[in-house]
């Protein structure tokens, strides 16, 4: 099987070395480089079309969410991985609006990491433990707040289905295959759904997906 070819970018010497030791221990998981910083990061990418970039949230020159946005327009193929010091909603919305298919707090890097590279390059979503676990207790907090029922109890049974498939990263092209429905009734599906649950992109339907554990 061909290894995971992934390019490392984080500002600290330190932090790279040391997630460079890590990945390389795995078997099937090759570094293919390095950068110092968010523009130096979309160049290699440029050059070296790795499968996955693990990029810092905060880097000079680019920031690792605009550094995303650009290797995702440039490598649409390539899975972005963000790597954060900041667990609140609005970081991860901004992360994944850029591109990004998964989230890791830096505390829990090392134990998540692994994970959420093998995640990404099979088309999944992965978030950090403690962020999947902030957005479904901020979750349920709203739910109750606001006094209402589970809005997932709007969705039938084929909007769930399409629902759950997105979120794992599938185009609507892939659910219609996946389903045997045409391209016109999962565009239909999916836009019944995202009125139903008032979402607006495929980023807050991902961050849905999480709030519900539909998703890890």
């Amino acid at each position: 099987m061909k290894p995971i070819r992934i390019l490392l970018a984080d500002d600290h010497n330190v932090i790279r070395r040391g997630l460079r030791l890590l990945l390389e221990s795995q078997p099937g998981f090759s570094v293919v480089g390095e950068a110092a910083d968010g523009r130096q990061a979309v160049e290699q990418a440029g050059i070296l079309k790795p499968d996955v970039v693990v990029l810092d949230i905060a880097m000079p020159n680019l920031s690792g969410t605009e550094a995303a946005q650009r290797i995702v327009e440039l490598l649409p193929g390539t899975a972005i991985v963000i790597l954060s010091m900041h667990s609140d909603e609005g970081y991860v919305l901004r992360a994944l609006k850029a591109g990004a298919k998964a989230y890791l707090v830096k505390d829990s890097a090392e134990s998540d990491l692994i994970d959420a590279i093998k995640a990404v390059s099979e088309g999944k979503a992965f978030f950090s433990p403690e962020i999947s676990k902030m957005l479904v207790e901020d979750y349920i907090r709203e739910i109750r707040s606001r006094g209402v029922n589970d809005s997932y109890e709007l969705l039938t049974a084929r909007e769930r289905e399409v629902l759950h498939l997105l979120a794992e990263g599938k185009s609507n092209k892939d659910v219609a295959a996946l389903l045997k429905l045409s391209l016109f009734t999962v565009e239909t599906h999916r836009r019944n759904l995202q009125e139903k649950l008032n979402l607006h992109s495929l980023a807050e339907l991902i961050l849905y997906a999480v709030r519900k554990g539909l998703i890890t």
